[in-house]
């Protein structure tokens, strides 16, 4: 069972690159003039997947800017690879070699949640491959109340359905995504897969409970010197639940810590933020 990302999927397409940490599947938007496109590569959060930057997507990808929106590892259509494998420092090198596979040596790099910090890590380990870092909605440590909707979210993983639409329904009935559109739709039957007794979640919940364990271990503002390269931080101005991804002091000492920073608010929660209208002309603008 496999939808794609977007309604004009035939207008774009998909990759798959044999990395040597496994295979990962990209999701590829414009490009139209080959090696004269400029590159954007762009990576999602947790337990999403590729799907998520399927309305960003459209808005970037043009004969002049390829945008290449990856399944990490444990999720999508990538490889489920074994135990101490995930991690943002290991994703971070997964970006860099499919950069590599596509012979490109510099390129622009967008992250959402899980995303963002996976970025700030690619910047320790190769700063001068990034043009532009753009971090959407997390950066330092999240409000402890922001933390209890994610984990509902996680807790989809492995859980059987009766159908598809069984499953969409339950996703929406968390209340997490606002606004709902076609994109979300989209984003989720693309995760779905048949099982027995119906049908249930691709992403593996072992790499995303590894990939949590893992985040709990690290300290976000460590990596927020490296950012050398002009970053713009895209900042949700709705809580999540109780409490916000990056809180107003994490944005202020973020823009007065990192080189090059400044910060942007949307009217959107964590999860409306990255399929949000007015994230994607800032972030347009800032690419240009």
């Amino acid at each position: 069972m496999q939808t794609f990302c977007t309604a004009q999927q035939t207008a774009h397409g998909s990759l798959s690159f044999a990395l040597p940490s496994g295979t990962l599947r990209v999701a590829r938007f414009g490009g139209g003039n080959g090696e004269r496109s400029a590159l954007t590569l762009c990576v999602h959060g947790l337990s999403a997947n590729s799907c998520s930057f399927g309305r960003l997507g459209e808005t970037l990808g043009s004969p002049e800017r390829t945008a290449i929106a990856v399944d990490l590892r444990g999720r999508g259509l990538s490889d489920v690879t074994p135990a101490g494998t995930y991690g943002w420092s290991n994703h971070a090198r997964d970006i860099l070699a499919v950069a590599d596979a596509l012979g490109v040596e510099r390129f622009d790099y967008i992250g959402h949640s899980m995303g963002a910090y996976i970025g700030m890590e690619l910047a320790r380990q190769a700063a001068k491959r990034v043009r532009r870092m753009v971090l959407i909605d997390a950066v330092g440590l999240p409000e402890p109340a922001s933390l209890v909707p994610i984990a509902a979210a996680v807790r989809r993983l492995g859980a059987v359905h009766a159908s598809a639409d069984a499953y969409i329904d339950a996703v929406r009935k968390l209340g997490t995504i606002e606004p709902w559109s076609g994109y979300w739709e989209r984003h989720y039957r693309y995760e779905i897969v048949e099982t027995s007794g119906g049908v249930r979640s691709r992403t593996d919940s072992s790499a995303v409970l590894e990939d949590m364990v893992y985040a709990s271990t690290q300290s976000p503002r460590a990596l927020w010197p490296a950012l050398t390269m002009d970053t713009l931080l895209v900042r949700a101005a709705r809580p999540l639940g109780a409490g916000f991804i990056v809180s107003e002091s994490d944005r202020d000492a973020f823009v007065a810590t990192a080189p090059h920073a400044r910060a942007a608010e949307i009217d959107a929660n964590h999860y409306g933020i990255v399929m949000h209208e007015e994230t994607g002309r800032e972030i347009a603008r800032f690419l240009s």
